[in-house]
């Protein structure tokens, strides 16, 4: 029996059609150590689900209520103070005609109930304040295929159908409960049996039904008029409030319309260039209440400071274009395939902020990269020359945490830090008191995605911000470097109803951030998870990326935890970007790279809330991801463990630093191990490379096992694959091994593993990826998650007077455990290394990178190009511990069914050696070969390179200590 009561005519319309279709592709217009640990086959503290430690970015308190306005942060607890039984949404509102609850009584009668003003309470076990009830009827079958397709997690849950009359548009407006009552209910009874349970429902799954759109969204130009377009199906009203500039007072409220859940307004054309906000009246389960939420446009393309009011802007207008804007795609540095990329991972205002070579106004800021004579300029000029083609820069859109008002700032006196000693614990003192006020922090902190970050424009009003991006992308191309920008889609900084920095929850509030079964927001991406899986949000993020490609014509993207995306986002964004053309869009998308971090935890683990985008699912689409086998084992451990752990070049078994890792037994065979793992990333990680394991056996890369069972290799493609030895998270490359070696080594030594180190990530195959400054030694006091550490942590010298080493103990708050480590190194005038060792560092760092891009050999383009031609010897249980010998095979004259790619070597072999001492190791499988060392080693700077050697009558290499020794076979 199906029955409404008390509600008004407008829940008996009939349910307006449906305005897309939720399962098609939209079309687009035109913190934290995150990094897991891997392939550890020795004692460590495993990580079940998590990937450890993760840096949670700090959010500020909240502000006291009466003032309408939030810090970051969300806005929760209000509702213990009001209607306090809907603090939970377990059941789930999936398509227009089906409720989800996870219902064990089979006998369980159903009701929805809902209130327009959001009055409803308990009262002596009764809910009261309703307008409207409506009983639901049990499925006998299960949920549909479509439903748990995109709900897998409720696979189990019992379904419940609406009755068809009912207007469900004007039920989401509403504040929603429903209830279960055991035995049946009687017509026209108050009394229906004993109440079971009741709870809050969320909607993401009706709304995408319903309202799923492909239409215009945020500003559309026309010759004289502007028209809006807000998506907000739940907004039971919205208007825009247009003000007086940047800070000004209320001008004028205009009203929008609503159809079919999108809510628009057109105006006159002299609407551009005003500031304005949405005012969205609508029911928050944050707060169990009708809200009035002012918002920040979700599609601004222009903000005033502190994204308090987005700027009505013309993204086209000529006068926000640099000189010769438009024709930036004929000057991009050429890119004939991904696996010529190499990335150089940067921090905007790590670039400048301390460069005294560039103007004072611009230091820390995107013109630092319009300084063409600066220190830091030149530095990026000598890698372009010797082949790197890709800068990433860290979160580069609006973020929480920094002001954009430069005068707000609160800076440390440097000058009185440097007089402490180096392993002083006040420096981070220091740092800390002003790390919330100070202009620095890494920008995992979404409030915009579509707007240039404010605190890095010469001013956040206007359209500053705009210009200098462009200009900077421009620089950055015309030095021969392409730009990859780090987008972060998988969290938000704020959600609730008041804060500033709160945008997509105020406007459908419960739709774009995960909630866990019990209604919560998911917190394990840092904070305010978002929900790719959801329609809208998938569009979001692509029509965002089509922003940055188009508006500025970014050249890759990296993604920010990209296993909290999912799968099917991920290949969308790829084939929308690569659609992109240069006579329609002013853009090549077919040169655009996409990349990111896709560790497998938290709510989506193993798929739980679908296909993810984790490193094992994104095997075949041509989209990167960090290959962390690789990393942990150059290093050992992981960044996780114990920081005394020590890897294949840090000094395992070769050379002990005192912490045990087990009997020499124990310890040749985790070295032997780490070594398998090395060569399968060398060989691009790829589940089918066949290596022949330190047991002797041939085994595909998806064979050989890391600790906890996951495969090494899960590549299909070199391009798929980002070999690294450190980034921005955890500590410097420097650091780790300054930390790992022991105690006594010389800093000529520790330098050498630094360019070991680097050296494997530079010639493997796949695209290899480094931490700026790693190659000039950079330090940041052993910090191992610097991400609020300010300027005095994070400094770059690009003069290479310093590496930034012993300036204090890192911040208390994630290195105080591992200060009795640091201490007595950071006070050792040992560890720090002289000028002469950063430019010999510098020099290395060139050299390699030159040989790299010497031959197309060390950049195959096929995993079947890598699997005929890559091959490692000194494998099996005789291998010499702590060498791995590549060689990498052209077309030659004795040898049928292999292409030429390379017209000046025939052959090349390197051999890495991560000894303390001199190798001399015989290969005979490379035996009577042509082989001299490279051009580019002989005339190297480091002694000891110049001195490595091959013997042809034996195939015989004899490698120094501590060095990566390259020797290619000339054609004739």
């Amino acid at each position: 029996m199906q029955m409404l009561l008390h509600a008004g005519p407008s829940f008996l319309l009939a349910p307006p059609p449906r305005f897309a279709d939720a399962t098609a592709p939209s079309s687009a217009s035109p913190r934290r150590s995150r990094t897991p640990q891997s392939s550890l086959p020795t004692s460590h503290s495993a990580r079940a689900a998590a990937p450890g430690p993760r840096r949670v970015r700090p959010v500020a308190p909240r502000a006291p209520m009466a003032t309408g306005e939030e810090g970051a942060g969300s806005d929760l607890g209000l509702a213990e103070a009001t209607q306090g039984f809907l603090l939970d949404a377990t059941a789930y509102w999936v398509t227009r005609s089906l409720i989800a609850w996870d219902v064990s009584d089979q006998e369980t009668s159903l009701f929805l109930y809902a209130s327009r003003n959001a009055t409803m309470c308990m009262s002596s076990g009764v809910i009261e304040g309703y307008d409207s009830k409506v009983e639901l009827q049990p499925e006998n079958d299960r949920l549909p295929s479509s439903v748990t397709q995109k709900f897998p997690f409720i696979s189990s849950y019992r379904a419940f159908r609406i009755p068809s009359s009912v207007d469900v548009a004007t039920l989401v407006k509403c504040q929603l409960a429903v209830a279960s009552f055991d035995g049946q209910y009687v017509l026209l009874q108050a009394a229906h049996g004993n109440r079971q349970d009741v709870t809050g429902l969320q909607l993401p799954g009706v709304l995408d039904d319903m309202f799923a759109y492909t239409g215009p969204l945020g500003t559309i130009f026309s010759e004289e008029a502007v028209s809006m377009y807000l998506w907000a199906p739940t907004a039971q009203d919205v208007s825009m409030n247009f003000y007086d500039g940047p800070a000004g007072p209320l001008l004028e409220t205009v009203q929008l319309n609503e159809s079919y859940g999108v809510w628009s307004v057109t105006g006159p054309r002299n609407w551009e260039n005003r500031y304005y906000l949405y005012e969205v009246t609508v029911y928050h389960p944050a707060t169990a209440n009708i809200e009035k939420c002012l918002a920040a446009d979700p599609y601004a393309r222009g903000l005033s400071a502190n994204s308090t009011r987005t700027w009505l802007v013309d993204i086209n207008n000529e006068t926000l274009k640099p000189l010769a804007w438009d024709g930036l795609a004929a000057e991009k540095p050429k890119l004939d395939s991904f696996s010529d990329i190499s990335i150089y991972e940067l921090h905007i205002r790590d670039f400048s902020a301390h460069d005294s070579t560039v103007d004072c106004n611009f230091r820390g800021g995107f013109c630092a990269f319009t300084c063409q004579d600066s220190a830091g300029i030149e530095h990026l000029k000598k890698l372009s020359d010797a082949g790197l083609t890709h800068v990433h820069l860290l979160p580069s859109f609006q973020f929480g945490g920094v002001d954009d008002i430069k005068n707000n700032w609160k800076c440390v006196d440097e000058a009185e830090l440097s007089k402490l000693p180096p392993g002083s614990d006040l420096q981070q003192a220091a740092i800390v008191a002003i790390q919330e006020e100070d202009p620095y922090n890494w920008g995992y902190n979404p409030v915009l995605w579509g707007v240039p970050k404010g605190s890095y424009a010469s001013n956040p009003d206007g359209p500053s911000r705009i210009i200098e991006y462009r200009q900077m992308v421009q620089a950055l191309n015309r030095l021969g470097l392409r730009v990859v920008m780090d987008v972060v889609y998988n969290h938000l900084y704020s959600s609730g109803p008041f804060a500033i920095t709160s945008v997509l929850d105020k406007i459908v509030p419960g739709y774009y951030l995960r909630r866990d079964s019990n209604g919560q927001i998911e917190n394990s991406a840092a904070v305010n998870n978002t929900a790719s899986e959801q329609f809208m949000v998938d569009r979001l993020i692509v029509d965002d990326l089509l922003n940055w490609a188009v508006n500025y014509k970014v050249d890759g993207f990296r993604f920010d935890l990209m296993g909290h995306i999912m799968k099917k986002t991920m290949i969308r964004a790829k084939s929308a970007l690569q659609s992109l053309t240069i006579d329609e869009h002013g853009v090549d998308g077919s040169k655009i790279y996409l990349y990111g971090e896709g560790w497998d935890f938290g709510e989506v683990a193993q798929n739980q809330r679908g296909i993810n985008g984790s490193q094992l699912n994104m095997s075949g689409t041509g989209i990167g991801s960090f290959n962390d086998r690789i990393r942990d084992a150059i290093n050992g451990g992981s960044p996780f463990g114990n920081p005394l752990q020590q890897g294949f070049s840090t000094g395992l078994l070769l050379e002990p630093n005192g912490f045990y890792q087990g009997n020499e037994t124990e310890t040749r065979l985790t070295l032997a191990t780490y070594a398998d793992h090395i060569q399968i990333g060398l060989a691009g990680n790829l589940k089918d490379y066949v290596l022949i394991s330190h047991t002797g056996e041939a085994r595909k890369g998806s064979e050989i096992r890391t600790y906890d069972g996951s495969p090494v290799g899960y590549a299909s493609s070199p391009i798929e694959i980002i070999n690294y030895a450190s980034a921005h998270d955890n500590e410097t490359l420097f650091d780790i091994i300054s930390l790992k070696t022991p105690m006594n080594l010389s800093i000529d030594e520790r330098c050498r593993i630094n360019h070991l180190s680097t050296s494997m990530i530079a010639l493997s195959q796949g695209i290899p990826f480094f931490h700026a400054g790693d190659e000039i030694l950079r330090s940041k006091s052993l910090d191992r998650d610097s991400y609020n550490s300010g300027d005095w942590f994070n400094k770059i010298d690009f003069t290479y007077e310093t590496n930034n080493w012993g300036v204090g103990l890192p911040p208390r708050e994630k290195n105080e455990g591992s200060w009795p480590l640091m201490k007595p190194r950071l006070e050792n005038p040992s560890f720090k290394p002289a000028k002469c060792d950063i430019i010999a560092a510098l020099d290395n760092f060139v050299d390699i990178l030159k040989i790299r891009y010497s031959s197309p050999l060390f950049r195959l383009t096929t995993a079947s190009d890598i699997e005929q031609r890559v091959h490692f010897h000194n494998t099996g249980p005789s291998l010499v511990p702590g060498v791995i010998v590549m060689s990498i095979e052209d077309a030659r004259n004795d040898r049928h069914g292999m292409a030429q790619i390379d017209e000046t070597f025939s052959y090349v072999v390197a051999v890495f050696n991560v000894c303390p001492y001199e190798v001399s190791i015989e290969i005979p499988d490379l035996a009577s070969l042509g082989l001299q060392l490279h051009p580019v080693q002989v005339n190297s700077s480091d002694a000891l390179v110049r001195q490595s050697a091959y013997e042809a009558t034996t195939g015989r290499f004899t490698v120094p200590k501590r060095t990566t020794a390259v020797f290619v076979e000339p054609r004739c």
